[in-house]
């Protein structure tokens, strides 16, 4: 395999190198450095870190080899992008960023397993900019242990965006410090719906076993500070307008019905909604909206969107005003609308960008019969759109109206899906970008995100092995130029990863 048509004299490409995510120039030579001394870790930014790591696989830090971190010459490394030069019983990491050396590090960490390092130059960087995974705590809580696990191993395979669906119908996973409720109510039910023989939605059995967790806002600061220093943003999702049953259980009149409700005991698509005429629902969402940025540093706040049953606002004559005064020709037009006034608080109030799953354009996905027409009202172009559902054609309409994408479609890349249904294979073979886009187009899809929903993973045991080694698939795909990918190369480089990861997995699992 050709991995740079660029290669030095007198060195050649090995494309069986055990490296995940794979490169995107690496050059190699003859020779090899011995690290039966260790490694001596000059100062940087992230010595302390790569000392610690390296002493996690048994190599000393302090005498030996020398690794030192510069800047690099090289002008086209963006931010993300670094140099490994290994060469003469010395190891450097150059680059241009702070993001950059902690990447060459990550690299360097895989080079060290076998305790020699062959002499040889990497010139690496991302072919998306946006390589995300998505753990729901909305159905089941899993705790700061899970998440910061999680983050570890996003960080080593050099992903950068953890979105964090943390609300949702079955609970309120945040502490929101103006309404407590919030966490008093909208974080415990009685009991679960259970998977009972692979009936999963259409299960009549329940495990009448009281359900609760949430993290408090120091939680939250803990996990934003532990994940920054792995170069991972944190976009949280607060889900409206649907999928707001644990938020309405908790207020009641947030909702478009106000009669009281419980947190949901079984899974699905309700019909529970939020009430987007009323005033109290929308200074409900810009004090939660307000609270939630001045947690979370990065500039987008996803507000989920999917899956909006309009049965409750048929019948409301509030809503009915509201599409009069603002002359809304169907429901779909009633969502964006709502959408576009949060999207211009998230705006012009938090200087963030929204951004929500593609239902939020007013395409009806999924042919439900209270939600039969397609939106008129244009969605706001500073939305960004996380696209999970539909043809090709849906992925297009958002693209020719201007907005930039994150690709999840839901066949490739939904850890909740069996392996039957997503195998490795199928994973690592999805690509962001769709044959027959222009350039023009390419450029407005960000990357790509790998989604674990929770409703039928309750324990850390199952999130693990839906998750691994899925992840590494789409952490590869989202970092390595599509032409060097290899699909025999990536499983023989899975290898060193799932020794690692197989204590977390079901005794049941094979790679």
């Amino acid at each position: 395999m050709i991995i740079s048509c660029n290669q030095p004299n007198g060195i050649s490409v090995d494309s069986q190198t055990h490296l995940l995510p794979y490169p995107n120039q690496i050059f190699l030579q003859k020779n090899t450095i011995n690290l039966g001394k260790g490694l001596n870790v000059s100062n940087g930014i992230y010595s302390s870190y790569l000392k610690d790591q390296l002493l996690l696989n048994n190599i000393p830090n302090d005498k030996g080899v020398k690794v030192v971190f510069e800047k690099s010459i090289i002008d086209t490394l963006g931010e993300e992008g670094y140099q490994l030069i290994a060469k003469n019983n010395k190891i450097s990491i150059l680059s241009n960023t702070k993001a950059g050396t902690f990447y060459g590090i990550q690299t360097l960490i895989q080079l060290t397993r076998l305790g020699v390092v062959q002499e040889l130059e990497i010139i690496d960087k991302p072919q998306f900019k946006w390589r995300a995974y998505m753990l729901d705590e909305g159905r089941y809580f899993q705790g700061k242990e899970v998440v910061k696990y999680i983050l570890n191993e996003m960080a080593h395979l050099k992903m950068n965006v953890f979105h964090w669906h943390l609300t949702d119908d079955a609970g309120w996973r945040i502490e929101i410090k103006k309404y407590p409720l919030l966490t008093q109510i909208g974080s415990k039910r009685d009991s679960t719906q259970i998977n009972y023989q692979g009936k999963k939605w259409g299960s009549e059995v329940f495990d009448g076993v009281p359900h609760e967790g949430f993290y408090t806002q120091d939680d939250i600061k803990e996990i934003v500070a532990h994940a920054e220093n792995l170069n991972i943003t944190i976009i949280p999702e607060i889900a409206m307008p649907g999928h707001a049953s644990a938020a309405i259980a908790s207020y009641p009149f947030l909702g478009s019905s106000t009669q009281p409700i419980k947190v949901p005991e079984r899974f699905g698509v309700g019909e529970v909604i939020f009430n987007p005429a009323s005033p109290k629902t929308i200074v409900f969402i810009q004090d939660v909206l307000k609270e939630v940025s001045d947690l979370f540093p990065g500039n987008i706040i996803h507000i989920g969107g999917d899956e909006a049953k309009y049965d409750l606002w048929k019948i409301n004559e509030d809503i009915k005003a509201l599409m009069k005064e603002n002359q809304l020709e169907n429901y779909s037009d009633v969502q964006v609308h709502f959408t576009n006034n949060i999207s211009d608080y998230i705006n012009s109030v938090l200087g963030k960008r929204m951004m929500g799953w593609n239902e939020i354009m007013g395409n009806n996905l999924h042919n439900w019969e209270n939600n039969d027409d397609n939106a008129t009202t244009k969605l706001s172009k500073n939305a960004i759109i996380h696209f999970w559902k539909g043809g090709l054609d849906n992925l297009k309409i958002a693209i020719n109206a201007g907005h930039d994408l994150v690709n999840s479609d839901h066949n490739y890349t939904y850890l909740d899906y069996t392996y039957e249904q997503i195998d490795l294979n199928k994973a690592y073979s999805f690509n962001p970008i769709p044959e027959g886009f222009t350039k023009e187009e390419a450029e407005q899809i960000l990357g790509l995100g790998t989604q674990m929903w929770g409703e039928w993973t309750p324990t850390k045991k199952e999130v693990y092995s839906q998750t691994f080694p899925r992840i590494a698939a789409y952490a590869e795909t989202g970092w390595t130029l599509t032409n060097n990918k290899n699909y025999k190369r990536f499983k023989a480089s899975l290898i060193a990863l799932f020794k690692k990861w197989e204590v977390n997995l079901d005794d049941n699992f094979n790679m």
